[in-house]
C-alpha cells in the first residue's frame, strides 16, 4: 500500500511533465495544497477518526465506536464541500501569490479546478479507510487504493493525451484520472464499512457534541500541524519563484514533490501507530504505547533516510523522469543535495506525529511543526536576501527537519505523553 500510494504522484508527475515546463511548474503550484487536503483527511482528521474509534474499542465501548462512523462521515463530508468552494473561488489568486504566471498559472487553474471539485470524494474516502483503520483493518484500506493506482496507470495518460474517440485533454485529464481513481476507493470502502465487514459498523445514531469532541479533539490539533508542514513548502516556494522564476519553481517543485512522496510511506506505519497506540492507550497499557511508538519511528527514519541518502548522491535520476530543462534541474539537484540527507528526521517526527494521534496528545507535535515553520521559512528569507543563494535557503530548510525530527524524538521518549503538563503552554489540547 506504501508504495502503490507514492507512486500515485509519480507515474502523474512523470506523464505531466511530458506536456511541457509550464505544465510540470503548473502542478507545482496546485501540489502543496492538493497534498495538505490529502494529509488532512487522511492523517490530520482521519487519525483524529482512527483514534478515537481505537480508544473507544480498546476501552470497551462497542456502542459508541458504531456511532462514531457516523460522526466521521458527518465531518469528512462538510470538510469536502468547504475545500471545493474555497480552493475554486480563491485558487487565482493563490496561485498567483505562489508565482504563478502565464501558462503555468493556466495549468495550474485547469488541474486545480477538477481535483478539488471533486474534493467530496477524496474525504469520504478516507473518513471509510480511517475507520477501518480505527479497528486495526489495514487490509482493505490498502486493497482499495492498489485498485486506485492500477486504475490510474491507463487512465492517466489515456486523459491527458487522448485516444481514438478520447479526446485529449492535457493537464485536465490527469485532475480527471485522480478523480476517478478516488470514486472507485470510497465505493470499495463504503461496501467495506457499510455492510458489516467492520468491527465498527455504519448505524443511525443521535448526533452528539461529545462525539464529534472525541475525533476533532485530536483532528483539529492535528490539522494544525497538517497546515504547518504545507505553508513551510508554499511559502518556500514563493522564495524560490522570487529568486529564479518558474523554471526554478518546477526543479524545486520536483524535488520536494520526492519530500511529500515520503508522506505516503509514513503513513503506512503512520496508521497502525494511531491504532495500536490508541488501543494501548485505552486500555491502560501505556508502557507498551511508548515502545511501539519508538519502534515505529525508528523504523521510518531507516526508510526515509535511505530515500534521502539515494536522492542526495543521485538527484538526477529522480529530476531526468520528469524533464531535461537545465535550470529545473539546477535547481531540484541543489535542493536534493542539501535536503535530502535529512528526509530520515522528517520521517522520524511524522511517524510520532502519528503514534501521538493515537495517544491522543499533540502539543509537542505542533510546537515541532512550529520550529520547523519558522527555521525553514524564516530562516530561508532571511538567507537569500543575505546571500541571494538558493543553497542557503535549502540550508534552512534542512535544519527544520532536523529540529523537527529530534525535538519529536526526545519529547515523546522522555515520557511526555504521561507526564500532568506535558505540552508546551499554550498548546495543550482540550482533554
Amino acid at each position: 500500500m506504501m508504495l502503490a500510494q507514492a507512486s500515485v504522484g509519480l507515474i502523474e508527475t512523470w506523464w505531466v511533465a511530458h506536456l511541457g515546463t509550464d505544465a510540470l511548474a503548473g502542478m507545482a503550484l496546485v501540489f502543496p495544497g492538493f497534498m495538505m487536503m490529502q494529509m488532512l483527511s487522511a492523517g490530520a482528521i482521519g487519525g483524529g477518526i482512527s483514534s478515537a474509534i481505537a480508544r473507544a474499542l480498546g476501552g470497551g465501548r462497542r456502542g459508541d465506536a458504531d456511532a462514531l462512523v457516523l460522526h466521521a462521515l458527518v465531518i469528512n463530508g462538510a470538510f469536502g464541500l468547504g475545500f471545493t468552494a474555497l480552493v475554486l473561488w480563491f485558487g487565482p489568486a493563490l496561485y498567483a501569490a505562489l508565482g504563478g504566471e502565464g501558462g503555468s498559472l493556466r495549468a495550474a487553474l485547469a488541474y486545480s479546478d477538477i481535483v478539488f471539485g471533486g474534493a467530496i470524494m477524496i474525504w469520504l474516502s478516507n473518513a471509510f479507510a480511517s475507520v477501518l483503520r480505527g479497528t486495526g483493518n489495514m487490509m482493505l484500506p490498502s486493497i482499495s487504493i492498489i485498485i486506485g493506482v492500477v486504475v490510474l496507470v491507463p487512465l492517466s495518460p489515456l486523459l491527458i493525451y487522448g485516444l481514438g474517440p478520447v479526446p485529449a485533454m492535457g493537464i485536465a485529464g490527469a485532475g480527471w484520472a485522480v478523480v476517478a481513481g478516488m470514486a472507485l476507493s470510497t465505493v470499495i470502502l463504503a461496501w467495506a464499512v457499510i455492510s458489516g465487514r467492520s468491527i465498527a459498523r455504519l448505524r443511525w445514531a443521535r448526533l452528539r457534541w461529545a462525539l464529534f469532541r472525541d475525533i476533532l479533539a485530536v483532528g483539529a490539533v492535528a490539522s494544525v500541524s497538517t497546515l504547518q508542514t504545507t505553508l513551510t513548502i508554499a511559502l518556500t516556494t514563493a522564495v524560490v519563484a522570487r529568486a529564479g522564476g518558474p523554471d526554478a519553481v518546477a526543479g524545486y517543485g520536483t524535488g520536494t514533490r520526492l519530500e511529500y512522496l515520503l508522506v505516503p510511506l509514513v503513513f503506512g506505519l503512520g496508521a497502525p501507530l494511531v491504532a495500536l497506540v490508541g488501543t494501548n492507550i485505552g486500555a491502560g497499557q501505556g508502557a507498551r504505547a511508548l515502545r511501539i511508538a519508538l519502534t515505529g519511528g525508528a523504523l521510518a527514519f531507516v526508510v526515509t533516510e535511505t530515500i534521502g541518502l539515494v536522492a542526495a548522491i543521485w538527484p538526477e535520476a529522480w529530476l531526468g523522469l520528469f524533464g531535461a530543462d537545465p535550470r529545473m534541474l539546477e535547481t531540484g539537484a541543489a535542493y536534493l543535495r542539501v535536503v535530502g540527507p535529512t528526509y530520515g528526521f522528517f520521517g522520524l517526527g511524522l511517524s510520532l506525529y502519528f503514534a501521538s494521534q493515537g495517544a491522543g496528545r499533540l502539543g509537542w507535535p505542533l510546537f515541532g511543526g512550529l520550529l520547523r515553520l519558522v527555521i525553514a521559512v524564516g530562516g530561508g528569507w532571511v538567507a537569500l536576501h543575505m546571500t541571494g543563494s538558493l543553497a542557503w535557503v535549502f540550508a534552512a530548510l534542512a535544519a527544520g527537519l532536523v529540529v523537527y525530527g529530534v525535538v519529536l524524538a526526545v519529547v515523546t521518549s522522555s515520557g511526555a505523553w504521561f507526564r500532568q503538563a506535558p505540552e508546551p503552554e499554550g498548546l495543550a489540547i482540550a482533554k
